[in-house]
């Protein structure tokens, strides 16, 4: 791995990224909820931080962008389709484009459901993505603008990335979404193993984040649509589609 992550809590639940290629020493943060964390974090690790890459324009996602543009001289990266409600874009992407972050060819993925702009960067040679409010941890981002359909194709592209990749997502909620998935199946082994290790790390005041994508595969209900415990736990059929899963489970969580 190439990469030295840092994880900078934000407002009230909210993660930044700050991540240092050690090869080259190219420093880029991953979403910008408020700047005076974020700054003093740069300050602490005697960085200079030379790109900002966002992932929908939420304002908790982008609230200090402004301000540490304006004392970094940072590039701001973001989608060309969301860019009349972003920051103003030094570098508009489509997805399907790699840029190039330090000695990472990095991919850039469209990943539409919580918003229909949303955008997640994989690092393949450091193994890491970024799914801000998309592929969240043991969860999913509510569907503010995207459809059901969308949300479990935007899932599927990231679930086909390889196993042993690392998810960086951007709030922390892994304990109410896996109370959510326990209420769903109590009896569940492998989703009481994840509710104690979440707990001994918010315990310890640590994040829960970022998990992997194997372990959501294993855990996550809005990455097992086609599970038939799932669908028994749902009250469905054998037979339901993946989309029906997905779009109950949905439901369910926005009821919770």
């Amino acid at each position: 791995m190439t990469i030295e992550l840092s994880i900078i809590p934000c407002r009230s639940d909210n993660y930044a990224y700050i991540v240092k290629d050690a090869p080259t020493g190219a420093v880029t943060l991953v979403d910008a909820p408020e700047a005076a964390p974020i700054l003093e974090a740069l300050k602490v690790a005697g960085v200079k931080l030379d790109g900002i890459l966002l992932t929908h324009h939420h304002e908790d996602h982008i609230a200090g962008v402004t301000e540490i543009r304006a004392r970094t001289g940072a590039k701001v990266i973001g989608a060309a389709a969301d860019a009349h409600r972003l920051p103003p874009l030094d570098v508009a992407l489509e997805p399907g484009n790699q840029i190039q972050i330090g000695s990472d060819a990095v991919q850039v993925l469209d990943v539409p459901g919580h918003t229909v702009g949303h955008l997640a960067y994989y690092f393949p040679q450091s193994g890491m993505v970024f799914t801000g409010d998309s592929l969240m941890s043991w969860g999913c981002g509510r569907l503010f603008e995207g459809s059901p359909e969308q949300m479990l194709a935007s899932l599927r592209r990231l679930a086909a990335l390889p196993d042993g990749i690392i998810v960086c997502s951007g709030h922390e909620y892994t304990e109410a979404n896996g109370r959510f998935a326990l209420h769903l199946e109590p009896d569940n082994p492998a989703l009481k193993s994840r509710m104690r290790e979440t707990l001994t790390r918010r315990n310890r005041g640590e994040p829960s984040v970022p998990s992997t994508l194997a372990l959501e595969k294993a855990t996550n209900p809005f990455l097992r649509a086609d599970d038939p415990d799932l669908k028994a736990a749902l009250g469905l059929p054998s037979t339901a589609s993946a989309l029906d899963v997905f779009t109950k489970a949905r439901q369910a969580k926005d009821q919770f």
